[in-house]
């Protein structure tokens, strides 16, 4: 078998094959080159969700004949100074999204360099360059490829619809936007503008916030902590800045989670799961936060040079970087108490919303309903009382100072399960369980980290019969089951026996307890320690400790649990991510009875 050179026009297709993976890729680097252009406005049109035209235009410094000619050439590139891959500053660097996107495609770029009296066009045909001729264009660069991939029909055959090639465009110019408040982007679907932001001047992290905002509306910027966090290191300093959302504001995927490193969007595992480990501790693990957060790294310290798209990045001291991502999402979410997100509130706000579909059919009455109204018509008799489990008043005139606590003075319980409190400017219905349960995990981690946890000696010890599979697990891990609080051994064949429990627990039902450590243990990787997945085995038992629904509590203790949230961070949350309280404003309650 001879061996032969390709032929250059074979070598950029193949290399389109890796840099351009859709229309959104094509997108991706024309824009980027705008971004290292200087351009302060970048305009971008697709029609059939690219493949009949993508048109990138931009007022940059442009290009003169020579540039424009040289730019289309593979691994040719104004961005990479002295051939030094180390410190790369630019978007990008390779000189390849150029030649491989005209390789397969009908490409023609017109350019008008910052200063000069002439304008250049150049086109290429599949890869076949038809040269440069003068062409009417203002300062700047005008890059049209039309029919991509018709040169290649089967990759053509993989792409997706006209709409999802377009939603992944338009991802792309979010990120990018995200990354570069001083620069202002528009995407037009065909002749429908789907996308634009402004240019915005004045402080990085003011403008940063109202590009996020104006991005992902304003729930986001009512929702988030702010990060801005700087650690010195050998060789310079990382510095880590953007928001994150409150664990009470999050989604069912990642999609709305934006990393950045030295201004580049990329979607890196180590940061990925850095995130992940900073909100194990306050989300269930199908739910995922909102945030955006921007990495700043000497050039040296990081590898972007990883694949041909650019979107993965490697850093020399990974463990460092992540120490920092994970260290300073704790600390914000930590310095935010008790706060809850303002979309619980508007979920509830939602439930109480009739139904569209009353409007257009008759109700179906419940039997009884209009004989039950009538008896609430009547006059109260003698001896009245209001049905059992409903409300408890615990104070007929709160005062001034109780009402200044954010979250109130406690004026009743609603079926044993409820807190009703009042504050200056609305009323907070708090689930007692969720929020026993969080207090209760904080405390345990407290202790736990100071290493004093208060152990309860049981007068009896209690036996608790489990499969000989779960005994031989909770067995193997009895010394890190003491450093919490509960000590155990085996009791005969398929069962053990409980000696102490942790004091905060309180009367707890051991036997639940310990079935429901049995199962949490066999889940865990059998590579980690408890103590490494402190939080999975802490929230078990602050579970079974906790208040439990259906438990009566009178004024003192309701207005104890809630001066206890204000105090202890992360209250606005149980230990699954779910809100603990709801905050509803006067002028809401005014809206429902059509007040407002």
């Amino acid at each position: 078998m001879t061996i032969r050179r390709l032929s250059e026009n074979t070598i950029n297709k193949i290399a389109a094959g890796e840099v351009i993976e859709r229309p959104a890729s094509a997108v991706k680097e024309l824009v980027e080159n705008a971004i290292d252009a200087g351009a302060g406005d970048i305009r971008v049109v697709m029609v059939a969700g690219g493949r009949e035209l993508i048109s990138v235009s931009d007022d940059g410094c442009g290009m003169g004949p020579q540039d424009l000619a040289l730019a289309v050439e593979r691994h040719a590139t104004s961005k990479l100074q002295e051939d030094n891959l180390s410190d790369i500053r630019t978007m990008g660097f390779r000189g390849e999204a150029l030649p491989s996107i005209a390789s397969v495609s009908r490409f023609s770029m017109t350019s008008r360099a910052r200063g000069s009296d002439e304008s250049w066009k150049i086109i290429i045909d599949g890869g076949h360059n038809q040269g440069l001729q003068p062409a009417a264009r203002k300062t700047g660069t005008l890059v049209e490829v039309r029919d991509l991939f018709y040169a290649t029909p089967a990759r053509l055959k993989f792409l997706k619809a006209e709409r999802t090639e377009f939603t992944h465009a338009l991802d792309v110019i979010k990120r990018l936007a995200m990354a570069n408040p001083e620069v202002g982007f528009s995407l037009m679907d065909g002749a429908r503008r789907a996308f634009q932001v402004s240019a915005a001047q004045g402080e990085l992290l003011d403008v940063r916030l109202r590009r996020l905002g104006a991005i992902l509306g304003p729930e986001f910027e009512d929702n988030i902590v702010a990060l801005d966090v700087t650690r010195e290191m050998e060789g310079g300093q990382i510095t880590l800045s953007g928001y994150a959302g409150l664990p009470t504001y999050n989604r069912g995927n990642a999609r709305q989670q934006y990393l950045f490193v030295n201004g580049r969007p990329v979607k890196d595992k180590l940061l990925n799961g850095a995130v992940r480990g900073a909100y194990m501790d306050f989300l269930a693990r199908n739910r995922h936060p909102v945030l955006a957060l921007f990495v700043e790294i000497p050039t040296d310290m990081v590898d972007v040079n990883v694949h041909p798209a650019k979107a993965e990045v490697r850093f020399r001291d990974s463990g460092m970087v992540r120490g920092l991502i994970v260290g300073s999402l704790k600390r914000a979410l930590t310095e935010a108490g008790h706060r809850a997100a303002t979309t619980v509130a508007q979920s509830a706000l939602g439930a109480f919303q009739p139904r569209s579909s009353y409007a257009k059919a008759s109700p179906a009455y419940t039997a009884g309903l209009g004989e039950r109204s009538l008896d609430f018509q009547k006059p109260l008799g003698q001896g009245f009382a209001p049905p059992a489990g409903r409300t408890e008043s615990t104070e007929e005139n709160p005062s001034e100072d109780s009402l200044s606590y954010p979250l109130g003075a406690a004026r009743g319980q609603l079926h044993e399960t409820y807190i009703i409190s009042q504050t200056s400017d609305g009323i907070i219905i708090v689930d007692q369980h969720a929020a026993h349960e969080r207090l209760v995990y904080e405390r345990m981690k407290a202790h736990m980290t100071s290493g004093d946890v208060p152990r309860q000696l049981l007068l009896i010890p209690e036996v608790v019969e489990l499969e000989q599979s779960a005994v031989d697990r909770l067995v193997a891990r009895t010394a890190e089951l003491a450093d919490m609080g509960l000590s155990l051994e085996a009791f005969g064949s398929g069962a053990v026996v409980v000696r102490e429990v942790p004091a905060l627990l309180g009367d707890v039902d051991i036997k639940g307890l310990v079935r429901d450590l049995g199962d949490e243990v066999m889940e865990l990787d059998q590579a980690l320690s408890l103590t490494e997945r402190l939080e999975d085995v802490c929230s078990t038992m602050a579970c079974h400790g906790s208040v439990r629904a259906g438990r009566r509590l009178d004024g003192a203790e309701m207005n104890a649990l809630l001066r206890e949230m204000e105090q202890t961070p992360h209250s606005g949350q149980c230990n699954h991510g779910r809100p603990t309280y709801v905050e509803l404003k006067l002028s809401d309650i005014e809206r429902l009875f059509g007040r407002r």
